[in-house]
């Protein structure tokens, strides 16, 4: 079977029981490499212990000694104590003079021929020539490993008097029997831990797999409105295979297709949308209308300004659904805005007028001079505060403070308009797709506030642009040249 035609389910749980079986026997190999350093470094400390130990033992004899204190006299001076010695520590004591010849063993009978008669030269060389005068020989014998070490006996003025040599035989029988109830414990966690990848490695291939055929599922029952290629994969798996083709299915249906949807895509939209808008914006005008007239009638008689804070304050509010009302009618004849109609106007006064609309006291109005005079279509412009400030009322969550900030100011024969929320903030995949039409974070929004926005002030050489922080909040920046 080759292996471009083995399935995608197949190749995952393969690899995970792969994975999980090479960390089981990498675990093993350190494991028997660990036991295998430590046994080494047991068996080298053991025998520095011992040597430490017999050479306290040795001194302390000859500490007591009632013999002069001299190379030749050692055999009588150890001539039972070195039996002692040996059962004591459990460990083959031989006593060599300077000169390399045996001294004295505790091997019981002990002849020439049993024990080695002279220390090799380079042995001696090295232990008299090394900082610790110590030397460890190694060998092995019948499977067996041996250590043989070399060091000096002392007097008490330090003097060397002879050569001490301890012969120790490796026994790794009790790290051996640890290494095997290790392997032993381990190799069940391993069991285990096979069967659990192979339960979750089915599912886990099952899973992706199945999402995967989703996919294919779902883009070959989509049409799209705009032209792709190909795709042209090789050496995929079946259920990739799958996707690919039918993917390439749908290429194929839409190709014909592709130059008539293309063309009349962005139309067909802005219609659509006409239609909606008309439809969310013309329902409320008549009660919105009916309000304000009983509202101009019965609102505070006693009030001797009365008269004239209605009137100002009903024809804000009719200005307003006459200004919807002409957009709705302008979307719903061929989807565009309203024909421009310029006229000389205070940007500040317009601004502040736009503002009294919404009559909160968390809406802050600052401007950094009392008049700024520019043409502009007056209508469009307030549509672009009230837009503006309507989406940064709806940014704020309903447990915090609300507070919005329009500044006004003139820079360099440029216009200025920034309008501040302390909301949500915009989040970072939504950025680029602001101002595209249709585009809204809104349940019963449109997304069309800011794609008008910004048509608005292209017609008249503007621009509009943001910063935002999440959970902090959003400026909206508008620029037009004083003209």
């Amino acid at each position: 079977m080759k292996l471009k035609k083995i399935s995608l389910r197949l190749r995952i749980f393969v690899a995970m029981l792969f994975v999980v079986m090479l960390a089981s026997i990498l675990i093993v190999g350190v494991a028997i490499y660990q036991y295998g350093e430590e046994a080494i470094d047991y068996h080298q400390q053991r025998l520095e212990r011992k040597e430490k130990n017999i050479k306290s033992h040795i001194n302390y004899i000859i500490k007591q000694t009632s013999f002069e204190v001299k190379t030749e006299k050692l055999p009588y001076i150890f001539k039972d104590k070195i039996y002692e010695i040996a059962s004591i520590h459990n460990l083959q004591v031989n006593i060599y003079d300077l000169d390399g010849s045996i001294l004295t063993s505790s091997r019981a009978g002990f002849s020439q021929d049993s024990i080695a008669d002279c220390i090799n030269a380079n042995i001696l060389n090295t232990l008299s020539n090394t900082a610790k005068h110590t030397y460890v020989e190694k060998r092995s014998e019948n499977n067996k490993i041996y250590q043989s070490s070399y060091s000096y006996i002392t007097d008490q003025k330090f003097k060397p008097l002879a050569i001490l040599n301890l012969p120790y035989l490796e026994d790794d029988n009790f790290l051996a029997k640890e290494l095997s109830e290790f392997l032993e414990r381990i190799s069940y966690a391993y069991l285990f831990m096979l069967v659990l990848a192979t339960a979750i490695a089915f599912f886990l291939a099952n899973y992706i797999t199945k999402s995967i055929k989703t996919i294919s599922d779902k883009i070959n029952s989509t049409t799209l409105e705009k032209r792709n290629t190909r795709i042209d994969v090789e050496d995929a798996s079946e259920e990739i295979s799958t996707l690919v083709e039918a993917y390439n299915s749908m290429i194929d249906q839409l190709e014909d297709s592709a130059k008539q949807l293309a063309k009349s895509e962005r139309e067909q939209a802005w219609r659509e949308m006409a239609k909606q808008v008309a439809h969310e914006i013309k329902n409320p005008l008549t009660p919105m209308r009916l309000s304000v007239q009983n509202f101009q009638r019965k609102f505070r008689p006693d009030d001797p300004d009365i008269h004239h804070k209605v009137e100002e304050y009903s024809e804000t509010l009719i200005q307003q659904i006459d200004t919807m009302s002409s957009i709705a009618s302008a979307f719903s004849n061929f989807a565009n805005m309203p024909a421009q109609q310029n006229e000389t106007l205070n940007v500040v006064n317009t601004v502040r007028l736009s503002l009294d609309i919404f009559n909160k006291d968390y809406i802050v109005f600052l401007a950094e001079r009392e008049e700024i005079i520019t043409t502009f279509d007056k209508t469009q412009l307030i549509r672009i505060v009230t837009n503006l400030v309507k989406n940064a009322i709806q940014s704020i969550p309903d447990d915090r403070i609300p507070k919005i900030v329009a500044h006004v100011s003139l820079h360099d024969g440029i216009i200025k308009i920034t309008v501040s929320d302390n909301g949500i903030g915009i989040q970072e995949e939504n950025i680029s797709s602001v101002f595209e039409p249709k585009f809204t974070t809104k349940s019963g929004g449109m997304g069309l506030g800011l794609a008008m926005v910004k048509n608005i002030l292209e017609s008249h050489n503007g621009h509009i642009t943001f910063n935002t922080q999440l959970n902090k909040g959003t400026t909206f920046v508008v620029t037009f040249p004083k003209t």
